[in-house]
């Protein structure tokens, strides 16, 4: 039985319990809040039920605790109940309810933890987005990495999800790479608004090597030149960085689509006449305070040159266009204005603000012996994708990024993510695994195989946290997709890593020397291999490896 399974049951129980009393039942929700008490002797879970329920029924929480506890207790699948402090009700699992989630995760296989909460809700997820003037810099990596996962989550929980790129390749920060480019080129020092790097020279001799006479162009065919081939082979570059670290999109659209294409006239001429686009000394604005942004936003400026929210208000209606129902932005520490002004800029199309979803994310830091560090030779100060991943891994990296709320900075420490130990924790996670998986070859080896037809014998302390543990996956993967919050899988799977582990010193796998194999060793084997499925789930949600050998 699973937390889900058991708090429909406890809900259905209560139902009754309330409706026997004669009380109001439409106050009974459709599930109760279940929870893992803080210590064992506490029971399996908890519930704070009849703490909510009971001054709206007017009853005494403790004492409709009370009545549920005895109810609970002749439930099927519950052996016993009681209450604790103001209107608990620590609950204890039957054996067979417990350990029935051992056959539903071997049943289940790759599909547990997955659901259809989102019902195939059409999602655009957009996220890195960086600038083709450069390498993927480290704040773009740690979106490269938490997006990646949270399409994964959100897909695993029945969303049709699209990632999209988006490439920027209209502004003057294009102008300006392009500048940097033939200054290489000539040989001559950088621009002083220019890019530096050794990527810039090398970008450059790949330009010449593609069109041999293009310093031989007149000045604005030689720029355009530059531009034009410079930036293709510097996306190509951030294709190649990305793919090789796990991350694929599906979709890359082009800021200058959105000029080209009519777009953002068409955009402006509708917010002129549904009157959310005013004039003012020369410019238009949008009554982005309206919907609730801290000041009206200028479209179109007083020259004649559209601002940059006029590509972002027709990205947003592109998208729309396409038929995408939820719209994710993930932009870096310095966009948090952005939320407010992407929201307005929806409902000012005479859409539900809700359509728009921004997370920002907060900054990274790389340190060695808690000092920062500071590492790439191709990029002047800038520590990029490559660096990182030079360093330690793709996994050790995607992992060290992805487990942490986006919320907050992060420092990410090189030395430990080398180490081979516990204290490294891609490494905790991968090796019970691989732990896993070598107590299965030997079972193969020693002729034994798994069998659920004894799982009632496994009445260990260790053996039931375990399985409490497995049984948390499906919310874990649940709650992440909810929130946007794609480390809660990670920091899950520490904890069961954690919890085999605990199980593994306490209780014998496999027999010893003449030991004959036993129930309890075949039932081992299947918790054991029920263990390994949801660790394989679990990183394969964040884009990781589950190696069977380290």
């Amino acid at each position: 039985m699973t937390p889900a399974d058991l708090a429909a049951l406890l809900a259905a129980v209560t139902l009754t319990v309330v409706r026997d009393r004669g009380l109001d039942d439409s106050l009974v929700p459709e599930t109760v809040v279940v929870e893992r008490p803080r210590h064992a002797d506490h029971g399996d879970y908890a519930t704070n039920i009849a703490l909510q329920l009971g001054k709206k029924l007017g009853v005494a929480p403790r004492e409709l605790a009370g009545w549920l506890a005895d109810a609970f207790a002749g439930a099927e699948g519950i052996a016993k109940a009681e209450v604790a402090g103001p209107g608990f009700v620590n609950v204890w699992l039957a054996a067979a309810a417990q350990n029935s989630v051992v056959s539903t995760v071997l049943d289940s296989a790759r599909e547990y933890g997955r659901g259809d909460d989102l019902g195939g809700r059409s999602i655009n997820l957009e996220f890195v987005s960086a600038n083709p003037t450069g390498p993927i810099h480290l704040g773009g990596t740690r979106w490269a990495a938490v997006g990646d996962a949270l399409g994964r989550v959100l897909a695993a929980r029945g969303g049709a999800v699209t990632r999209e790129y988006y490439f920027n390749d209209h502004g003057t920060q294009i102008d300006r790479f392009a500048y940097s480019l033939e200054a290489a080129a000539k040989g001559e020092p950088t621009p002083e608004d220019g890019y530096a790097g050794d990527y810039i020279g090398e970008i450059a001799a790949q330009v010449v090597a593609k069109v041999p006479d293009v310093l031989d162009q007149p000045d604005a065919e030689r720029l355009e030149t530059f531009r034009a081939v410079g930036v293709d082979l510097m996306f190509d570059h951030i294709k190649e960085s990305l793919h090789e670290f796990g991350t694929d999109f599906d979709v890359f659209t082009h800021e200058n689509k959105m000029f080209t294409s009519g777009l953002v006239e068409e955009c402006i001429a509708e917010l002129k006449a549904n009157g959310n686009l005013y004039e003012n000394d020369g410019a238009w604005w949008l009554r982005s305070t309206n919907f609730g942004d801290d000041k009206d936003r200028v479209v179109i400026k007083s020259d004649g040159n559209a601002a940059y929210i006029a590509g972002d208000i027709a990205y947003y209606r592109d998208k729309r266009n396409r038929g995408f129902d939820l719209c994710i932005y993930m932009l870096g520490a310095d966009h948090h204005g952005y939320i407010t002004r992407l929201k307005a800029a929806a409902a000012s199309l005479g859409d539900d603000p809700a359509t728009v979803e921004v997370l920002i994310g907060q900054m990274v830091n790389l340190v060695r012996d808690g000092v920062p560090v500071r590492m790439s030779k191709r990029a002047g100060t800038v520590i990029t994708l490559d660096d990182l991943v030079d360093a330690v891994g793709v996994d050790a990296a995607r992992y060290a990024l992805i487990r942490s709320s986006v919320d907050v900075n992060i420092d990410i420490d090189l030395d430990l993510l080398r180490k081979q130990s516990n204290d490294n924790p891609v490494y905790y996670v991968q090796y019970a695994h691989a732990r896993l998986s070598a107590l299965s070859r030997n079972a193969a080896d020693l002729g034994l195989e798994l069998s659920r037809d004894h799982l009632d014998l496994l009445d260990d302390p260790a053996e039931g946290e375990l399985i409490r543990t497995i049984g948390d996956f499906d919310e874990v993967v649940a709650t992440a997709a909810e929130l946007r919050e794609p480390h809660r899988v990670c920091r899950y799977l520490e904890n069961l890593a954690g919890a085999y582990h605990r199980f593994y010193a306490r209780c014998r796998v496999l027999p010893q020397g003449d030991e004959p194999a036993a129930d309890i060793h075949a039932a081992r084997l299947a918790l054991c291999a029920a263990t390994r499925q949801v660790l394989a789930n679990g990183l394969e949600l964040v884009g990781v490896s589950a190696p069977e050998r380290m």
